[in-house]
């Protein structure tokens, strides 16, 4: 194969700039040899092709030996004997090597990058696999930021070290240990410089690159300042404007890029000098070793001639390229490991499991039941106590009470997205727990204050409530919804693909939807949660007209701020600091004088109630 260049001479330095990977600061692995050995499971799972990349790594390596002994051979006995015919049949035999070795090489890296690919398509799975599996107490409590970036930066990190760090390190290792035979057999002694060289170079890389990581961390941290204040004043833009402040805002950011035009250029000049310095212990090696080599021959000793010391210098070369390859891997390797310990904290969480006598449940009545409730979310902070709720079939239950009082956590808990501390939840007379939770919650039907719809088109956004409901099914739930007519003026009207959650619709049109999602899925408990606290009066009136619709024969429990929305509910539960205080209907609670009263009677006072 072709001598590879020197890469001492150019060293590899980080994405903006800086010393080697292997050089600069590594992240934290908590337990790095199961994570490898889980890795290693993922890869191992394509064995086969693993031993082909090992043994086209093995001919590559041995591909590169041979010829550049070659090289030393047609010195000592073609040129030396003037014979051109052998010269051309050495050059023939090594221009062939030298294909056969691109081809291998070609060939080991179409191949680590196929494995890589299925590897971390495999452990991509079962990462998203283990998401859908996982209870909402997990996703309450993580970034889903957090979770993105281990689904795709991690794995990737994984992928990159797979398809290039593997087959680097499977080159590397074979490469320095056949270099080092070869060389040995050429010449021990010749070999002892070689060895001196390679570590003077190590230690004289990372000596400069610690002198040069302050400056990096300081150009770092003024490209950071630079990024959010250019992020800023875009942001701010009519802001500036309004207030005249073009001027000022661009002193400030000649000010930002003079500091980054410094640290870099500190960054830049001391690192810079790395190359420089391991050009120099590289020459200074081949002087070494051409002045030894020269003087073996002179005196005639072991036997070394002018073949083997062009060899031996080509040898050095390609001896020097993968210690450095391998010092470099380190760090891409070590980010790889942190992330796929992160990848797997999440593969490893416990997910949410179903009790073992759990059976699925048809055609819920809507008869509930939660008696003597307690729970918590920290353990010491009840957030429900002493907790009773009993709602008939077709009956509307509103609960009410302060911010923080608890109403959340109460559908929290009949949804089963949350297990309760104590007592027990009642579903047409039997025990929650024996009910399998999707069944329970297929059954169950919410219209949310938040509400949420996906990149599709508005009737698939509808038919998510129900995925086997027909077309004629999607407008008929439209039109209950009073949605109908807006839809129809859309670009496309039912095929019209929304933004990310509905963004190119108004709050009042994306309830609306979520109600006809909610029309169409026929549940037989419907939950409402502030489902028109976010609109305006003329579109609240067509959204309740909506909801009277869709409760009408269903269990429903109300949450709401605006109780003049809830004076007709069936019962009222009036929620406040953990229990329920009140329970009973509008005019009952009203007439009693107490905290539902003085709630209600508040918001008139205040403005609230239009």
């Amino acid at each position: 194969m072709p001598e590879q260049k020197s890469q001492q001479a150019q060293p590899n330095f980080t994405g903006r700039g800086g010393p080697p990977h292997s050089l600069l600061e590594k992240p934290e692995i908590k337990d790095g040899k199961t994570t490898v050995k889980r890795l290693l499971g993922y890869l191992l799972s394509k064995w086969r092709l693993l031993l082909f990349v090992l043994l086209c790594s093995l001919a590559t390596t041995a591909v590169t030996i041979l010829g550049t002994r070659f090289n030393g051979y047609t010195i000592d006995v073609s040129i030396a004997n003037a014979d051109l015919s052998g010269l051309l049949m050495v050059c023939l035999i090594l221009a062939g090597m030298y294909v056969i070795g691109a081809v291998l090489t070609y060939l080991q890296n179409a191949i680590m990058i196929r494995v890589a690919q299925h590897s971390c398509s495999d452990i991509r799975h079962d990462l998203f696999e283990k998401m859908q599996t996982l209870p909402l107490s997990y996703f309450d409590t993580h970034s889903s930021g957090d979770l993105m970036s281990r689904l795709t930066n991690d794995v990737d990190n994984v992928n990159t070290a797979m398809s290039q760090s593997v087959v680097q390190l499977f080159t590397s290792a074979i490469s320095i240990a056949g270099i080092l035979v070869a060389m040995l057999l050429l010449s021990p002694a010749l070999t002892l410089i070689a060895l001196f060289t390679a570590v003077l170079t190590y230690y004289s890389s990372r000596m400069i690159a610690k002198l040069a990581q302050p400056y990096f961390s300081a150009q770092q941290r003024e490209l950071g300042n630079m990024n959010g204040y250019v992020e800023e004043i875009l942001s701010g833009q009519k802001v500036i404007k309004l207030f005249a402040r073009e001027a000022t805002v661009q002193a400030e950011m000649e000010n930002i890029n003079a500091r980054l035009v410094q640290s870099t250029f500190k960054a830049q000049a001391v690192s810079g000098s790395m190359g420089a310095a391991n050009n120099t212990v590289n020459n200074i090696g081949y002087l070494l070793v051409s002045a030894a080599g020269g003087a073996a021959i002179i005196s005639g000793f072991g036997g070394i001639t002018v073949g083997v010391i062009f060899s031996f210098l080509l040898y050095m070369r390609n001896f020097s390229g993968p210690i450095n390859n391998i010092m470099n891997l380190f760090n891409t390797l070590q980010v790889a490991i942190a992330g796929a310990e992160r990848v797997f904290e999440v593969i490893d969480e416990l997910p949410e499991e179903n009790n073992e006598n759990a059976t699925p449940v048809e055609n819920i009545q809507g008869d509930i039941r939660m008696e003597n409730i307690r729970f918590s979310y920290v353990p010491g902070k009840t957030v429900l106590d002493d907790a009773t709720i009993i709602a008939r079939p077709g009956e509307t239950v509103a609960i009410v009470g302060p911010t923080g009082a608890g109403k959340t956590t109460i559908i929290n808990l009949l949804t089963r997205f949350y297990d309760i501390d104590s007592g027990e939840i009642y579903i047409d007379g039997r025990s929650a727990d024996t009910l399998t939770r999707s069944s329970l919650r297929q059954s169950v039907s919410m219209v949310l204050q938040d509400t949420f719809l996906f990149s599709d088109t508005v009737r698939e956004n509808i038919r998510y409530g129900r995925i086997t409901a027909s077309d004629a099914e999607v407008e008929r739930a439209a039109r209950q919804a009073y949605a109908h007519d807006f839809i129809m003026q859309l670009p496309k009207g039912y095929d019209t693909v929304l933004s990310d959650n509905g963004a190119n619709l108004s709050q009042g049109q994306r309830q609306l939807l979520s109600i006809a999602r909610a029309i169409i899925s026929e549940a037989s408990v419907l939950i409402l949660d502030e489902a028109t606290s976010c609109v305006d009066t003329r579109t609240e009136l067509l959204i309740q007209s909506a909801l009277l619709e869709l409760m009408q024969g269903k269990t429903s429990f109300v949450i709401a701020h605006r109780l003049s929305t809830i004076k007709n509910a069936d019962k009222i539960l009036v929620v406040n600091k953990s229990r329920i205080v009140e329970q009973g209907r509008h005019a009952e609670l009203i007439a009693a004088g107490g905290f539902y009263a003085n709630l209600y009677n508040s918001q008139f006072k205040t403005g609230i109630v239009q």
